[in-house]
């Protein structure tokens, strides 16, 4: 009979967390690291070292606070229970006296999940809740229980003297004890016990009953005088009420769960809240197709509000502040060119930022360009473009909605500057788009009932705040999608679910889970009951989100998928627009890039929209002439890209100006104006408001001033003439503004929250790792004298471990060797050798499961298996 079988067969309970993960198999310990990845960094050399980082504070904190709100109620009915509770008396916590059909039948999920998590061990009738987490959930009067209760009889009496407890037994009618364990017990009796309970609490008298109902659902410590009253004195006499400081009481634990009807939570959530649609189904406005078109029209603005922004920071962007970012009046001034209000204008900032189209430039007076990946993204077609924006939204962990807010310093937080990652934001975007996707195509959530749905999932530990982050990050992805045309009308766009790439069909196995317990039949050959079983390995704890596509090849497929479906929707680029008489030119739409880029040039945009209307005015006309068009040029183009025929008024103003265009040439003396014609040259002398360039000639047709030639050129300019720059040669100069552009830069990288999450090669190898460290720590071994101490190194002399290895060679037999490496890190091994020569033993190694060579001169000791 194995050491680990009880005499009829059957597995024996394990006796410690480290047993209990032993008895799990492989798929069963990969869920477990997969859920709390920090349990792998670094890998563990056993179960041993497993279950002691997995009981760790910081690690049991993480865990917690990663379960939904009926598993961490679950958690806490467990905390105030028995240590161990079988399973009939956490359901009887869980439940009540009464029964809860829907809690009984979303407990064995909860127990599973919890189970899963390495945060309870142990069989149905000896439930274990983790030192540590019993510790954080277990009631004290510094950290009340969530669950209300306080201390038990026998806690709330451990200091008081023996005599003062023999009271309170005589006074509750029970015989007297011989000593204060006894009599803690008997008082423990008789409140747990409903019948006598009852009976005695039909004693007293109402305003005592008041007392016990104000003091029942928590706190459950209450203040008193030196003095008490007669009903307080009727409770405190009979122990109904005990003190734990001078002036202070508390309400027993089995009092309480007598009153409550045997209940630890006031009200326990089994099932998740579901998410409500905003409105009615099925009319017109949440039709699918409505939502589709709606999102792609924003999907467009998107685009545009985008490029826009790079054409502003097109030759060079605002400052770079000293603690980085922006400062508060660029970031107005961007919101002014965008049209659009400042927390809008830093959330496109920010977007242009993690797409990596927008750096600093790094030089010493640091300024926001563009960078070189803006030159190629804005050649991809624009369905490319946009999930290439939506693509790095949902991963990003800089959160645009904390601009104009203050960090834990008191300072404010500015767009592009330090402080707005938050590593949860990725999360809780793809998790609330996973809830969309859960309902049906076209119809939109009500925002609240989303929020209430996070908020069950992941639940706030200690006082709840209205506003916490979780439910900020919501509130803005509701908006930012809307904004970015994920979502169109509140609803998620076909587009929009292509985007989530592989988790949605995760989100919709998650939400099936949690509405429903795992039905999973119990066969003979069970180890556990249904209860006890686990959930499955490759399934998503309930409440958890879905990760998404970790893989940048699902990414990028993901991300083409959703450029595939939003393509059709998006207008196609014309080639054409409407010259009118107004001076003005219509574009019915977005332009193709070459004809766009001229218009900007050409003309000065007067108003966005569906149209966008352009002007053309003498200064956008002369703008075109200085990039190098001659008149020529212009009404080439405008006749050839126009569906109306050019206006009369349009080819004047071209030719006006183009007639007067370099007429003036202004050069470097400090500066000179040279002109063929000196009359032009005695009217701009004789005008008054020259006189600040302070003119004087030098010839007939050449004037010199004191200014220099950029400040003599807007000087002219603001004359009403239309000078033109010339270079040392005398040829005009072209003053076509150059674009400016930072080095080649990295988008940020995500802040991720805690340890990533290892993918399925890691999680093999370090389960693979993990068990073959567990057998040569746990191996039976023939150790000669003392065996060593768990933990420690076999220790032999060099003759022995020569000795030993050698007739292992010999027999084929294996051996538990001590082996320090050149890092000076020491671990234990199972061997098999194959050779002993030149100092060396070459050996298959059971832990690493290959072969390898070990210089004998590193091995502490050996000691031979035992025979089983």
């Amino acid at each position: 009979m194995s050491s680990d079988e009880k005499p009829d067969g059957r597995p024996a309970a394990p006796r410690s967390l480290a047993e209990a993960l032993r008895a799990r198999d492989d798929a069963s310990l990969a869920a477990l690291l997969r859920a709390r990845p920090d349990l792998i960094t670094p890998v563990p050399t056993d179960l041993t070292q497993l279950a002691t980082r997995a009981g760790t504070r910081a690690s049991v904190v993480r865990a917690l606070e990663r379960l939904d709100r009926f598993a961490l109620q679950t958690a806490e009915a467990l905390a105030v229970a028995g240590d161990p509770a079988s399973y009939d008396e956490l359901l009887g916590l869980m439940a009540g006296d009464d029964g809860d059909a829907t809690v009984a039948a979303a407990l064995p999920r909860a127990v599973a999940t919890l189970r899963e998590q390495a945060l309870v061990w142990g069989g149905d009738d000896r439930l274990r809740l983790v030192r540590t987490a019993r510790e954080l959930l277990s009631p004290s009067p510094q950290h009340p229980s969530p669950t209300g209760l306080g201390p038990t009889v026998q806690e709330a009496t451990a200091g008081m003297s023996p005599g003062r407890i023999q009271e309170l037994v005589a006074a509750a009618g029970l015989p007297s004890t011989h000593d204060a364990v006894s009599a803690a017990a008997a008082l423990t009796a008789l409140f747990t016990d409903r019948e006598r309970m009852a009976k005695l609490l039909g004693q007293a008298p109402a305003e005592a009953r008041e007392v016990l109902s104000r003091l029942v659902w928590g706190p459950p410590y209450g203040q008193v005088t030196a003095d008490p009253a007669a009903h307080l004195r009727w409770l405190l006499d009979r122990g109904l009420l005990l003190p734990t400081a001078p002036g202070t009481v508390v309400l027993p634990r089995e009092v309480a769960l007598h009153l409550r009807g045997g209940r630890a939570h006031r009200e326990t959530e089994p099932v998740p809240p579901p998410v409500e649609p905003a409105g009615p189904t099925g009319t017109q406005q949440g039709s699918p197709q409505v939502v589709d078109a709606t999102a792609a029209g924003q999907a467009y603005t998107a685009l545009a509000t985008v490029e826009e922004l790079l054409k502003d920071w097109d030759e060079g962007g605002p400052a770079v502040l000293r603690a980085g970012g922006l400062s508060v009046r660029d970031l107005k001034r961007t919101a002014v060119a965008l049209d659009v209000s400042e927390p809008v204008a830093a959330f496109w900032v920010e977007l242009a930022y993690a797409a990596g189209l927008i750096a600093s430039d790094g030089e010493a007076d640091e300024r926001y360009a563009a960078t070189p990946a803006h030159d190629e993204w804005r050649e991809r077609p624009a369905a490319d473009r946009w999930a290439d924006l939506a693509g790095a939204w949902l991963t990003a962990t800089r959160t645009a909605g904390l601009v104009g807010g203050r960090d834990a310093k008191d300072r404010t937080l500015a767009a592009l500057g330090p402080g707005l990652d938050r590593s949860v934001a990725p999360e809780v975007r793809r998790r609330v788009l996973a809830l969309l996707a859960a309902l049906p195509a076209g119809t939109s959530p009500d925002p609240e009932s989303v929020l209430a749905r996070l908020r069950w999932e992941r639940p706030l530990r200690g006082p709840q705040q209205e506003d916490d982050l979780r439910s900020r990050l919501a509130r803005w992805t509701l908006q930012e999608a809307e904004l970015l045309g994920v979502t169109g009308r509140g609803a998620l766009s076909s587009h929009g679910r292509a985007l989530l790439g592989a988790s949605e069909p995760h989100a919709a196995h998650d939400a099936a889970r949690i509405q429903s317990p795992p039905d999973v039949p119990d066969t003979p050959g069970d180890k556990l009951p249904v209860h006890h079983r686990a959930a499955p390995a490759g399934a998503p704890a309930a409440g958890s989100v879905p990760p998404g596509p970790a893989d940048p090849q699902a990414r990028a497929a993901a991300r083409a998928a959703a450029a595939r479906l939003l393509a059709p929707l998006l207008p196609e680029p014309l080639d054409h627009v409407l010259l009118q008489a107004d001076l003005t030119a219509v574009a019915p739409g977005p332009l193709q890039r070459p004809l766009a880029d001229v218009l900007d040039v050409l003309a000065d945009v007067e108003s966005k929209g569906g149209a966008t209307v352009y002007r053309f005015t003498p200064a956008s006309v002369r703008r075109a002439l200085d990039a190098g068009r001659s008149a020529s040029d212009l009404h080439a183009f405008l006749a050839a890209h126009s569906r109306t025929p050019v206006p009369q008024p349009l080819a004047y103003l071209i030719d006006d100006v183009a007639r007067r265009h370099g007429h003036l040439r202004v050069g470097a003396a400090s500066a000179y104006v040279r002109c063929d014609d000196d009359a032009v040259l005695n009217e701009i002398l004789a005008d008054k408001r020259s006189t600040a360039l302070r003119l004087r000639r030098l010839a007939p047709t050449v004037l010199a001033a004191q200014a220099d030639p950029a400040a003599l050129l807007e000087g002219l300019r603001a004359l009403g003439y239309a000078p033109a720059a010339e270079s040392a040669e005398g040829d005009v100069v072209i003053t076509r503004a150059d674009a400016r552009r930072t080095p080649p830069r990295t988008p940020p990288e995500p802040v991720p929250e805690g340890p990533p999450v290892p993918d399925a090669t890691l999680l093999a190898a370090a389960v693979r790792a993990i068990r073959a460290g567990d057998l040569a720590s746990t191996a039976p071994r023939k150790t000669p004298g003392t065996p060593p101490a768990p933990g420690e190194l076999p220790r032999t002399s060099p003759a022995e471990t020569l000795a030993t290895v050698q007739a292992a060679v010999l027999t084929g037999e294996a051996l538990w060797i001590g082996y320090v490496n050149a890092d000076g890190a020491a671990s234990q091994r199972v061997i098999a050798p194959v050779r002993v020569e030149g100092g060396f033993v070459t050996a298959y190694d059971h832990t690493a499961d290959e072969v390898r060579t070990y210089p004998l001169h590193r091995i502490t000791g050996v000691a031979e298996l035992a025979d089983d």
